[in-house]
This record gives structure tokens, sequence and C-alpha cells, in this order.
């Protein structure tokens, strides 16, 4: 297999992908680097749960490890999922009833919390927003924390889904119940870049 030297994490996600599990030697000579270089990688994305290690013994002596795609890794590789979501979003948007639609858009917020759950850490709202924090920047979503003014507020810089909430308030409305979810605490948008702000601010009750 002839596959260009890593020079991302995605370079040897899609390697995985296309023909895991395999070893750290196995990279090394696919990819045409160090097995110190790979090793390096594999850390980061065990890090992030995007690969998981799996010892396997033949006979006497050290196990050797195989590397393989998690279902997170899976999810971010190679996927086709911005069409289908555009697709079901634009499914959802058409109801004519506003209580299915209601009841949807908490149903897909939920769906959405139960897969972010695990990554999200503390017992307080602010501990768990300040997680919160953390994982939407990991996802390369920028976002900051205040709470300068007596209310603990997040604020996204960009949208984490530009093209669906382009002209789509409910968009808003289930990041908002997302949130609420996520920190077990009430959340409210107090501002929206639909109305010609930059940002989209999250405020805790």
């Amino acid at each position: 297999m002839s596959i260009q030297a890593p020079h991302s994490d995605g370079d040897l996600l899609d390697l995985l992908r296309i023909a895991g599990p395999l070893r750290v030697t196995e990279m090394s000579q696919a990819m045409e680097v160090t097995p110190t270089a790979i090793r390096q990688r594999l850390v980061r994305l065990l890090r992030r749960g995007m690969i998981q290690r799996e010892a396997v013994r033949s006979g006497r002596g050290r196990p050797r490890h195989n590397y393989s795609l998690t279902e997170k890794g899976l999810r971010e590789t190679g996927s086709n999922f911005t069409d289908l979501a555009m697709a079901l979003w634009s499914e959802i948007g058409v109801s004519a009833d506003p209580a299915l639609k209601a009841d949807l858009l908490r149903r897909v917020a939920r769906a959405l919390a139960g897969g972010y759950a695990r990554e999200i850490r503390g017992v307080t709202p602010a501990e768990r927003l300040e997680s919160l924090r953390e994982l939407l920047m990991q996802r390369r979503i920028p976002v900051s924390v205040d709470d300068s003014a007596g209310r603990m507020t997040l604020t996204t810089h960009a949208c984490p889904y530009p093209t669906l909430a382009e002209n789509d308030r409910d968009v808003c409305r289930m990041e908002q119940m997302l949130f609420s979810e996520l920190l077990g605490a009430d959340v409210n948008l107090v501002r929206c870049r639909l109305d010609g702000r930059g940002d989209c601010q999250f405020q805790l009750d």
C-alpha cells in the first residue's frame, strides 16, 4: 500500500479506516515514517478516544498491540453525514404540527447529549460548562466562557451548524436544549447571530 507520510492525525486515521487493525510496525512501513513518529500520533489519538488498542498474544513473550478506530473515530472519518443531516433537518422543518416539531427537536437534542455525555466532566454547572467549552474547542468550534456579569455565559463565536442555521432558528432552539441537557441546568439563548450579531450567547439561569 502506498500512502503519503502522515502530515496530520487524519492521515493516520484514514489508514486505519482503510486497512486496520494494524500494528505500529505496519503503520510505520505503510506511511514510510519512523515507529516513534507513529507512536506520538497514536498517544494523541488514544487520548481523544479516536482509536483503541488491543493486546494480541501468540505464544509466550510480550503481546503485540493492534490499533483500530473507535466508533467515534469511524464517525469522524470518511463520513457523508452532512448531506444526511441536511436532508433530515429539512424534513423536520416542513412538519406542519408545532407540537410534533418541538418534540422532534427535544429528541434530537437528547440524542446528541447522549453521545456527548461521557465527555462532560464535573458536578456543578460551572465545572460542566468548562468541560463543555473544552469539548467544543476540540471540535474546532471557537467558544468562550464568562461569568463577570454574575451569570455564567457560553459564547459561540462561529456556528457549529453554519449551513443549517443560515435562516432557521430551530437549530438555535435545538442547541439551547442540547446545552441544557449537558449542563443539567436551564440555558437561555440571550444573543443570536441571526439577529445581526456576530455570535450566539447562551446564559445559565
